[in-house]
């Protein structure tokens, strides 16, 4: 039921949605959502592997926006599920241009949160020229710090889920967590793959509200999606050099660009956020005071539309 004090948009049906081949063992679901005439956009879900949920939609006046939106390769209606090979950063770069073309768009707002972010920067800075500007949540720049952050940081703020985690490993593996999470994750066993992928799922999932939620069922699709491909690019380090996206600001820093970020983010921490705004001098920092990471938190989401009402009055975040 629409609740009439969420600052999000009332619930909307995709216009068109199909599945696009994007090579002989990926096939990508996407949808369109909006006025055909509006102002396009793309948007970039996270995890990696965590999929489109409905609610995605509804960030953007439906009037006034061409919203395309698609799971990435391995994730949520595409398919295979899970999948990680042929799956890179640089090749889910290369779906979006494949999608931008297919729509017959010139240029696009770029809007991604958390991983989502971590890609719209990757594809703003290998396609400049189509980007008419982000906005962008809860930062992740992928690099090695951060993800030491995501496998051990939850002890200092969430010692008890964090335990959890590690104890699903064995006592003589937990030097290199992500690595026995991996070689578990990765098994063409399920009685050795479906509990690792739980339990990688579950981690985050426990983390990502700044309040404690109720527990969603376990999810096949989002628990595979996101167990093998967190771990996948995380193992990874999202197939970038060090600190690249940070580097190679200079290719987009002349787009505006709006900062999202909860304060008590422990998934991607603020720091990110703040290293980004100050490699990016024209962008507008959010600070939400009082939220974690979780896109639909009230502060978040008021932020977000925030955003796009703003870019959609002047075509900037001026």
């Amino acid at each position: 039921m629409f609740d009439p004090t969420s600052p999000l948009f009332p619930p909307v049906l995709p216009s068109r949605h199909g599945m696009l081949a994007v090579d002989d063992l990926h096939t990508i679901y996407w949808e369109e959502v909006g006025n055909p005439q509006g102002i396009p956009v793309v948007f970039l879900h996270g995890g990696p592997g965590a999929g489109l949920s409905p609610q995605h939609r509804r960030f953007f006046d439906p009037d006034q926006y061409r919203v395309i939106l698609f799971d990435q390769r391995g994730a949520g209606k595409s398919l295979p599920l899970g999948e990680c090979r042929a799956n890179t950063t640089q090749l889910l770069v290369e779906d979006i241009e494949r999608l931008r073309v297919m729509f017959g768009i010139e240029q696009w707002l770029v809007f991604g949160g958390s991983w989502g972010s971590t890609l719209a920067l990757a594809y703003g800075q290998a396609h400049p020229e189509r980007c008419l500007g982000f906005i962008l949540r809860g930062i992740f720049l992928c690099t090695q710090a951060e993800v030491d952050w995501f496998l051990h940081g939850a002890q200092w703020f969430h010692p008890e889920v964090h335990a959890d985690f590690v104890a699903a490993i064995p006592e003589a593996e937990r030097g290199n967590l992500l690595q026995a999470y991996v070689n578990r994750i990765m098994s063409d066993d399920p009685a050795i793959h479906w509990p690792a992928v739980r339990a990688w799922s579950r981690f985050e999932g426990r983390r990502v509200f700044l309040l404690p939620q109720a527990e969603d069922p376990p999810s096949d699709t989002l628990d595979l999606g996101v167990g093998r491909l967190e771990s996948h690019y995380m193992a990874n380090l999202g197939f970038f050099g060090e600190d690249q996206l940070l580097r190679n600001m200079d290719r987009i820093a002349h787009l505006p660009a709006v900062i999202v970020q909860g304060r008590y983010d422990v998934i991607c921490p603020p720091v990110s956020a703040w290293r980004l705004h100050q490699a990016w001098p024209g962008s507008v920092m959010n600070m939400v005071p009082d939220a974690g990471h979780g896109a639909m938190e009230k502060g978040i989401s008021r932020a977000l539309v925030g955003a796009t009402e703003q870019f959609k009055r002047s075509r900037g975040f001026v």
